[in-house]
């Protein structure tokens, strides 16, 4: 957050000298990054909430709402405004004052936003294990770790384009292509909010524990010696850590109802030890139902 504040006014004050629309662009960029890092620095404090009787499992998805916002502020602040500012240019086009300025800035911001992409692959990389940085993206069920992503990334290639802009702006003494390098800034920006916002919104709507996660889940119930089925089951998200659980299990049926009671909490403690996010944990004792019949029609 402090490293997008000063990258932002380094930036600023860049614009204030060379009067350039992809560096003013690529300060709105870096504005909205840092107001984004205090939005995911919010939501996961306020994620940390006890269960109220009105918020009965918690306030976990508070994260995810809150990285929602910030994928709507990334776009709303950081792509309309560039390209706005791009066609501005385009349309009253002037020459870039102090080019080496620009360079300057431009390059030592490249370095810093590298530094940062770093840190965060460094901290991504033991959640995505052996899969592709995409796919990562696309199925982590932490928000925080793929929004920082994609801001680096973004940040990183926005300076890229803000640099070379300049740069050919300089070159021909045209500031159409300083326009258009703030324009291909904010189209970019659009793109990632846009990715940001459907991942960020299926999170919202409730996604299920991972492949991985659900079978872990489905060994350790059907493990049990006094289990003889698992019939049916569902899973949900309700924050980064915490899965809620809702199972449909036939039991040995020459137990009392004592000794179901004390089965399905020696499943319960199963369940959490083999899969720890698993923590609300919801079991119905049932009997396997004649074909035809849906058995999770309730759950």
């Amino acid at each position: 957050m402090f490293a997008n504040l000063g990258i932002a006014v380094a930036k600023f004050a860049g614009f204030l000298i060379t009067r350039s629309s992809s560096l003013l662009a690529e300060s709105v960029h870096s504005v909205a990054d840092t107001g984004n890092q205090v939005l995911l620095l919010l939501g996961g404090r306020r994620s940390r909430r006890p269960a109220t009787r009105l918020h009965q499992f918690g306030f976990g998805r508070e994260r995810f709402f809150w990285s929602f916002v910030v994928a709507i502020i990334l776009f709303s602040l950081g792509s309309l405004f560039a390209i706005y500012e791009g066609v501005e240019k385009v349309l009253h086009p002037h020459p870039i004052d102090s080019v080496p300025w620009a360079i300057g800035i431009l390059s030592v911001s490249i370095l810093l936003e590298a530094n940062s992409l770093r840190t965060a692959v460094h901290e991504s990389r033991p959640l995505k294990g052996d899969g592709t940085w995409w796919g990562f993206i696309r199925r982590s069920r932490n928000p925080e770790l793929p929004v920082v992503l994609l801001e680096d990334i973004g940040a990183l290639i926005g300076l890229v384009l803000a640099l070379i802009a300049i740069l050919v702006a300089a070159a021909t003494d045209n500031g159409v292509y300083d326009g258009v390098g703030s324009i291909v800034i904010g189209v970019l920006l659009g793109v990632i909010a846009v990715v940001l916002a459907v991942e960020m919104k299926s999170l919202l709507i409730g996604e299920s524990a991972t492949p991985a996660a659900e079978a872990r889940i489905a060994a350790a119930v059907i493990g049990s010696p006094r289990v003889d089925t698992l019939i049916t089951m569902r899973t949900q998200h309700l924050g980064p850590e915490e899965v809620l659980v809702a199972a449909k299990v036939q039991f040995d049926a020459e137990l009392t109802m004592a000794e179901l009671a004390g089965v399905i909490d020696e499943v319960e403690a199963r369940v959490r030890a083999t899969e720890p996010t698993a923590t609300r944990i919801l079991i119905e004792p049932d009997v396997v139902r004649p074909e035809g019949v849906r058995p999770d029609a309730d759950l």
